[in-house]
């Protein structure tokens, strides 16, 4: 994994703008709607192939493939587990139910867009978990890699993203297993595979982990705070067993409190579980310090520093807010979160979370979504003049 040696690199959190000819078709299929599925592949590829040049021109360093060729961070597996099916009902979060008013416009909205929802049209696990084709993922990264062999050079690494076995076993409910920790052994044993797919292709694997943090006030938002401190800690040794064959160097780890907007008043705080998050074996963290929730939590690592081996991308641009913040303003953040870890080369700049982790659920336009991924770059380079003397 890149460490930013002589100046600070960036990168961003996974998913990016969509086209909407491939988010309507992922939405109908979701929906039960007749599709081609042969037009969502060609759909796919072509988003693609249009994503890696995009990233590439906004000044990025580290790139994926923008999670075009899935419709949700998470519920793609639907295509690609067995044991998968029938729908279940997800708990709203916590603080949405504490501002009604705010709760009702945003169900109007969310009705009246053609989107794929991970509160709606989710499946429950009804049989036993297994991995079905490992040629799915083996499809999904050669399509990247034949994209990043036409930009050879233009970048400086690529990642590849898949979700944990905690966020799977939150949004798709248990109908089959006797319990959580069984259901995570099973999903840690299936989505293994996966990991070391991407990590065998050479691209370092970024977990997706909303639900070390997130899950406090949705699936655990009527339960205490140490049955959620439980489930982290049981996560987190599902991860560590289903990356018993990957290198942590090769691993990053994203944690947040979902990427809706939101009070989010009701958002545990880093600091408690973040003794727990780092027995994870990976090389680095990705966490949002750029929404006004979360942004003084990067303090958290004062006292308890990283390993001189890890990294830690710092999230500096906002992904719910529309407002493209000013190069100067990334800065001045990326070097406040430098000046604590005490070693720029361990700081990487990204954002906060994915631009659209469902397709078509994503509060940003695309051209402004850009826009902030060059701010980022521009950014990234005057924090580097000041940080590097470059």
């Amino acid at each position: 994994m890149k460490h930013s040696e002589t100046r600070i690199l960036t990168t961003h959190t996974g998913s990016l703008p969509r086209p909407p000819k491939l988010t309507r078709l992922y939405a109908q299929r979701v929906r039960g709607e007749p599709v081609d599925e042969a037009e969502i592949v060609a759909a796919g590829k072509e988003a693609l192939h249009q994503i890696v040049p995009q990233q590439i021109n906004a000044g990025l360093d580290i790139i994926n493939n923008g999670e075009q060729q899935r419709e949700s961070f998470v519920l793609y597996l639907r295509h690609r587990l067995s044991g998968i099916g029938g729908q279940s009902q997800r708990q709203v979060p916590a603080d949405l139910d504490s501002y009604p008013s705010f709760k009702r416009a945003q169900q109007e909205e969310a009705a009246a867009r053609f989107s794929v929802s991970n509160l709606l049209h989710t499946p429950k696990a009804i049989g036993e978990i297994k991995y079905l084709d490992p040629t799915l993922i083996d499809h999904e990264c050669n399509d990247f890699a034949s994209v990043l062999g036409v930009n050879q050079g233009r970048y400086a690494e690529a990642f590849f993203t898949a979700p944990s076995p905690g966020i799977v076993a939150t949004i798709v409910e248990n109908a089959h297993y006797d319990g959580m920790e069984s259901y995570l052994a099973a999903l840690s044993k299936a989505l293994r595979i996966e990991y070391e797919a991407i990590v065998g292709y050479g691209f370092v694997l970024q977990l997706d982990c909303p639900d070390l943090a997130m899950e406090r006030h949705i699936a655990f938002r009527d339960r205490s705070q140490s049955e959620f401190l439980e489930f982290v800690e049981m996560v987190v040794e599902a991860i560590n067993r289903a990356l018993k064959n990957v290198p942590s160097e090769r691993v990053r780890m994203h944690v947040c409190w979902g990427n809706y907007e939101g009070p989010h008043d009701h958002d545990v705080p880093l600091a408690d579980v973040a003794a727990i998050v780092r027995r994870a074996h990976v090389g680095g963290f990705v966490l949002p310090f750029a929404n006004g929730r979360h942004a003084h939590e990067y303090r958290v690592f004062q006292n308890a520093p990283l390993e001189d081996d890890q990294v830690l991308v710092a999230g500096i641009i906002d992904t719910l807010s529309n407002v493209v913040e000013h190069p100067e303003v990334i800065a001045d953040r990326i070097e406040r979160v430098a000046t604590l870890i005490g070693n720029p080369r361990q700081v990487l700049a990204g954002t906060d979370c994915g631009f659209d982790t469902s397709a078509g659920n994503s509060r940003i336009a695309p051209d402004v979504a850009w826009a902030k991924l060059r701010a980022l770059s521009e950014g990234a380079r005057i924090a580097s003049g000041r940080l590097f003397g470059v």
